[in-house]
């Protein structure tokens, strides 16, 4: 009798085990090009100043609103006068820059970079328009990546590209150097230093260097360079004492290049360019290179 329990019990054990696991999510297939959001709320560097003529100036329920999101209902300066119609779409966007940068730079060339590439601005959302007076015009926010608010700038809305990504092969860790131009990851999305996988970052190769929407760039880094991105003394590989040494203390030049990662280009500008990071193998900083695959 106790024999007969014991697999009974056993039984019932196994198949709520494999109920449960039933019951589990099931990986759903790979996407086979980046998301909305990742394409259109990525920010991006110009090195042209965007035409702000177009602002949002207020909206409903004024008195307490200084943000608006999706749902919400803003105003526009300008109107049927200007050429504006019912059914208008807009892209809202920001300029904004990290207030440490000029002050705290991560690597050594940040803020220079940062400059040469142009200005900064965030992808805050769209809106279409619902009403047309003569001066201005009422507009529902209908997709949000931020919040905005008053003086943010409206630019007419354009289609940004979803470019798809490569085949899904195995990232080679020792791929020889392209020969195509090489440049820096100067900067990331919402102020970030370090990245992975699925996260956004900002680099001065552009349209200038025959960079274009979804070509790939494959991140790197050299061993004890001057230029170091993360906090150490310098040359410490060789003043670990009782962890090996060697007879003669190589430079950069003298070491195989590690390889980080590869990232899917968004968006492109002259001399910059958003990428969105594909597969990262270690943490990626700001201050390692990239090149074009």
């Amino acid at each position: 009798m106790r024999a007969n329990l014991t697999v009974l019990a056993l039984s019932l054990l196994l198949f709520a085990g494999a109920s449960a696991a039933q019951d589990l999510p099931q990986p759903g297939p790979l996407s086979a090009q980046p998301g909305y959001s990742a394409v259109n709320c990525s920010g991006f560097v110009s090195e042209q100043k965007v035409p702000d003529e177009i602002r949002l100036i207020s909206g409903e329920q004024s008195e307490y609103k200084v943000v608006f999101s999706r749902g919400d209902t803003i105003y526009i300066n300008r109107g049927q006068d200007q050429g504006v119609r019912v059914g208008d779409r807009f892209m809202v966007v920001r300029h904004e820059k990290d207030p440490l940068t000029d002050n705290v730079n991560w690597f050594k060339w940040q803020t220079k970079l940062l400059r040469a590439m142009g200005t900064s601005y965030i992808d805050a959302g769209q809106v279409r328009v619902v009403n047309v007076q003569p001066k201005v015009s009422i507009a529902e926010v209908i997709f949000s990546c931020d919040y905005m608010q008053r003086g943010d700038i409206l630019r007419p809305f354009v289609d940004r590209p979803s470019p798809p990504f490569k085949d899904a092969v195995a990232f080679d860790r020792f791929a020889p150097v392209s020969g195509k131009p090489v440049g820096t990851i100067v900067g990331g999305f919402d102020y970030t230093e370090s990245f992975g996988q699925n996260t956004t970052v900002y680099i001065n190769l552009g349209s200038a260097q025959g960079l274009k929407v979804g070509d790939y760039v494959r991140a790197f880094r050299h061993q004890g360079e001057k230029g170091e991105i993360t906090p150490q003394t310098a040359g410490y590989q060789y003043m670990l004492y009782g962890f090996g040494s060697t007879p003669v203390k190589y430079s950069w030049k003298d070491l195989p290049r590690e390889l980080l990662g590869e990232g899917i280009v968004l968006n492109v500008s002259r001399n910059s360019a958003t990428v969105l990071l594909t597969f990262s193998k270690a943490e990626i900083f700001a201050g390692d290179y990239v090149e074009i695959e």
